[in-house]
């Protein structure tokens, strides 16, 4: 298991894997990425050095995503999200194992390698299994960082969950 920089080999994995009906289904940005749109933000994000892509490893397959945006190794901070290849894991019966050790690798990148000293993301109030899985590895809710998004017309809260080196397990 491992984190590796994402190359231009990864780009079309990673569009495939983000727009699974099960990612997008918990995304804030819920629309189906074509390849004309992906290949423009792939574009961006290899060109901004506070925006980072990392592929997971799991058994030297690549089978998930993370974003490390708004990097800021001054400040100490990062906001992070991630999503995995839904169906190769699922095939595999390795999906619950991965989503656990996605999560962990994500975290020991961004306190080892990034040397933040607070990670935080943006997860649906109703995407119970991922706020879960975040509180397991100590990420706690910040409330006044909470907000409602409209997405595809209905009102959804948004939490955002923040873990510090201060807390880190």
């Amino acid at each position: 298991m491992a984190l590796v920089e994402a190359g231009e080999a990864h780009v079309e994995s990673i569009r495939q894997w983000r727009n699974h009906p099960q990612v997008r289904g918990t995304a804030i940005y819920t629309k189906y990425i074509p390849e004309d749109v992906h290949r423009a933000w792939w574009e961006s994000v290899s060109a901004d050095p506070a925006r980072l892509v990392m592929i997971y490893e799991r058994d030297a397959i690549a089978c998930g995503a993370v974003t490390f945006n708004d990097y800021d190794p001054i400040a100490g901070t990062v906001e992070w999200g991630f999503f995995l290849d839904v169906d190769g894991l699922q095939e595999r019966g390795e999906l619950l194992p991965a989503w656990m050790e996605l999560e962990k690798e994500a975290v020991a990148y961004g306190f080892d390698e990034l040397k933040v000293t607070s990670m935080g993301g943006r997860t649906l109030a109703r995407n119970k299994p991922v706020l879960a899985l975040h509180r397991r590895f100590g990420f706690v809710e910040v409330p006044e960082r909470r907000y409602i998004a409209e997405i595809d017309g209905v009102s959804e809260e948004v939490l955002w969950t923040e873990l510090t080196a201060d807390r880190r397990r």
